[in-house]
């Protein structure tokens, strides 16, 4: 028996069906894909604008201290650190207290300029160039010393806070 020719012939808008839905399936992708890259974007921007908002006061903090009040500069300082950073800053500052209350040394820090070296919504690195103003009883006057600094920051308990500092 032979089937008519009607019959076996897919009518043409069923044959364009599947092509509709490969159709309708890549534009959803492509959608997915640019909702998900601008999120991306957008968690990025908050963690720069975040870290560069937190920057100053970290670099001050971790980069001044007045023999003075050496225990409290220090505790100021920590605070702004995390993780290995956080240690090795505590070591560094233990080691510098007798000679700065010896020398009776006022270093006041100062950023001048910060840039952004690379960023991720969870971790951002920064340049500062950062004034030290140093002032001692060995110095007459007062001396400025311009350093440049990466600050690496990740986000600890809502805050950003520095993992590691580079002086360059």
């Amino acid at each position: 028996m032979r089937v008519p020719t009607v019959l076996r012939r897919r009518p043409a808008r069923l044959r364009s069906v599947p092509v509709l839905v490969l159709a309708i399936v890549l534009a959803a992708v492509v959608a997915l894909a640019g909702w998900y890259g601008d999120h991306r974007a957008g968690a990025r921007d908050q963690a720069v604008r975040q870290a560069l908002a937190t920057a100053p006061a970290a670099a001050k903090a971790l980069f001044s201290y007045d023999y003075r009040t050496f225990d409290d500069s220090v505790a100021n300082g920590r605070s702004f650190a995390t993780g290995a950073f956080a240690d090795e800053y505590a070591q560094t500052t233990a080691a510098l207290k007798q000679t700065a209350t010896k020398q009776q040394a006022v270093v006041l820090a100062e950023v001048s300029a910060t840039g952004v070296v690379s960023a991720a919504a969870d971790r951002v690195e920064l340049l500062l160039y950062l004034n030290q103003y140093r002032r001692n009883v060995t110095t007459a006057g007062e001396k400025v010393d311009q350093n440049r600094v990466v600050l690496t920051m990740v986000p600890v308990g809502g805050e950003w806070k520095v993992v590691k500092a580079t002086a360059i």
